[in-house]
């Protein structure tokens, strides 16, 4: 299921790393692989807010 583009940002505990990362995937497919700075700006704000979700990398940096 695609999620259309919030208008408001979502506390980051509101949703999981899954939810954004198809929101993210949403936002590629709509856009062709091409972002606008609009969409740049929301895609930013998404991998900021997965990055806060997501669960960490057992990989080691």
């Amino acid at each position: 299921m695609l999620h259309t583009m919030s208008t408001t940002v979502e506390a980051a505990s509101e949703r999981s790393a899954a939810e954004v990362n198809e929101e993210i995937r949403a936002l590629w497919l709509r856009s062709g692989g091409i972002l606008t700075t609009e969409q740049r700006e929301e895609y930013q704000r998404l991998v900021m807010e997965w990055a806060a979700v997501a669960p960490p990398s057992d990989h080691a940096a």
